[in-house]
C-alpha cells in the first residue's frame, strides 16, 4: 500500500509538470513575477480607488458643511497618505516574494539532504518546484540503483576472491605432496610411476597458472582502461585461425566448430582487442557446450555492418539471467569451482570492447541452443 501511494503522488506530480507547461527555461522566474506584477497591480488600482472615493467623499462633505474649507483643506494630503500606504504595500509584497524564495531555498536544502536517505520516501516539493522534484527523485532512485548495483559488484568480487583462494590450496597441496615424494623416495619409485606424478604435478602446475590469471585478470580489468588502436583486418582469416587455436580445447569434449562466412570480409578494428573478444565467446562456448555436439560461427552482412553470432548447444540461459551474464564478475554457474568457468570477467570485458567499437552484443538463449550475437559497424 506503501509503495502503491509512493506511486500515485508520483504520478500525480508528475501530471501537475506536464499540465505546468515546463518547457520555459525560466518557468519559476516567470511564475513568481507574474504573481509579483498581479498583487502589486490589484493593490494599486484598489488604493487609487479607494483615494479618489476617499477625496471625492471628502470635498463633498466640506463643500456642504465648512464654509471655506478649500482654506484648510489640500487634495494633495490625502493623495500623500495614499502614496505611503502604496509604498508600504509594494514593501510587504517584495517582502512576501523574497520570503518565498528563500522558503524554496530552504525547501531544495532539505531535500537534497535528503537525497541519499535509505527510506525509499519520495521526496515531494511545492507545486512551482515540482518539475525539480521529479528530477531529484529520478537521481536519488539513479543513486540507489548504483549503490545497490555496486554493492552487489563488490559482494561477487569478494566471494570470487575468496573462492579462488580456496582453490588455489588444491592444486598447490597436489604439486607440493607428488614433488615431496618424488624427492623422498627418488630410488623406490619406478621409471612410470615417477613419469606418471611429473605429468600430474604439471597439470596441477598448469590449473595453479590458470588461477593466478585469474587474479591479474581481476586487476587489469578494474584498474586500467581500454584503448583502442584501429586498423584493417581480415575478419574470415582471423575466425579461421581461432578455430586452429581451439582445436585441442576442443578436442577434450569431441566438439566440432564449424564458420559459416564469406571469404575476406575486411573489418576496422583494434585487431587484438577483437581477437579477445571472439576468443571469450569461443571459450565459453566451449565450456558450456554439451558433449559431441557442434558450435558454429556464422557472419553476416548487413548494409556497413557485420553480425557474427556464436551458437553452441548446451543449457539453457534463465531469461532474467541473459543481462546479467554481460555483468563483471557474474556467473550462471554459482558453483565454487573453477573448473568449469573463470572469473565471470570474459563476458564483461567483451562487451566492454564490442561498445568502444560502437557494436552491441546480446545473448539468446532457446531449446538447449545457445547464441552470442555480435554486430560492428565494418568501417
Amino acid at each position: 500500500l506503501h509503495l502503491c501511494d509512493r506511486r500515485q503522488r508520483q504520478m500525480c506530480i508528475r501530471d501537475r509538470v506536464m499540465k505546468l507547461n515546463k518547457n520555459e527555461k525560466n518557468y519559476l522566474l516567470i511564475t513568481l513575477f507574474k504573481s509579483y506584477i498581479f498583487q502589486s497591480a490589484i493593490c494599486s488600482v484598489i488604493i487609487v480607488i479607494c483615494t479618489a472615493v476617499l477625496h471625492t467623499g471628502l470635498t463633498w462633505i466640506l463643500d456642504r458643511y465648512v464654509e471655506h474649507y478649500y482654506m484648510i483643506y489640500r487634495g494633495l494630503y490625502v493623495y500623500m497618505t495614499a502614496l505611503i500606504i502604496w509604498v508600504i504595500c509594494i514593501m510587504c509584497l517584495t517582502y512576501k516574494l523574497l520570503k518565498k524564495v528563500v522558503g524554496y531555498v530552504y525547501e531544495l536544502q532539505a531535500a537534497t539532504g535528503r537525497l541519499f536517505d535509505k527510506t525509499g520516501d519520495y521526496i515531494e516539493l511545492s507545486p512551482e518546484l515540482s518539475e525539480i522534484a521529479v528530477k531529484i527523485n529520478h537521481l536519488k532512485q539513479e543513486a540507489e540503483n548504483n549503490a545497490k548495483l555496486a554493492q552487489e559488484n563488490e559482494q561477487r568480487k569478494n566471494d570470487l576472491i575468496m573462492y579462488l583462494a580456496h582453490d588455489l590450496k588444491t592444486p598447490l597441496s597436489s604439486v607440493i605432496g607428488y614433488l615431496t615424494l618424488l624427492r623422498d623416495d627418488e630410488q623406490q619409485i619406478p621409471q612410470e610411476l615417477r613419469n606418471k606424478y611429473l605429468s600430474i604435478s604439471l597439470d596441477k602446475a598448469e590449473q595453479l597458472e590458470d588461477l593466478i590469471n585469474e587474479f591479474f585478470e581481476i586487476t587489469r580489468f578494474n584498474l586500467s582502461n581500454i584503448t583502442l588502436k584501429y586498423s584493417d583486418i581480415n575478419l574470415t582469416r582471423l575466425l579461421e585461425q581461432l578455430i586452429y587455436e581451439f582445436n585441442p580445447m576442443l578436442k577434450e569434449k569431441n566438439l566440432q566448430c564449424v564458420l559459416h562466412s564469406a571469404k575476406d570480409i575486411m573489418l576496422h578494428c583494434d585487431a587484438n582487442k577483437m581477437q579477445r573478444v571472439f576468443d571469450n565467446l569461443l571459450r565459453n562456448a566451449a565450456i558450456y557446450s554439451y558433449s559431441d555436439t557442434e558450435i558454429t560461427i556464422t557472419t553476416e552482412l548487413r548494409a556497413n555492418k557485420v553480425t557474427i553470432v556464436f551458437e553452441n548447444c548446451g543449457a539453457n540461459i534463465p531469461e532474467e539471467k541473459l543481462e546479467q551474464i554481460f555483468e563483471q564478475f557474474y556467473r550462471v554457474d554459482t558453483a565454487r569451482s573453477m573448473a568449469n568457468g573463470g572469473a565471470g570477467l570474459g563476458l564483461a570485458i567483451a562487451k566492454h570492447i564490442v561498445e568502444l567499437h560502437k557494436g552491441t552484443i546480446a545473448a539468446k538463449s532457446k531449446d538447449e541452443c545457445v547464441k552470442f550475437i555480435v554486430e560492428l559497424p565494418l568501417s
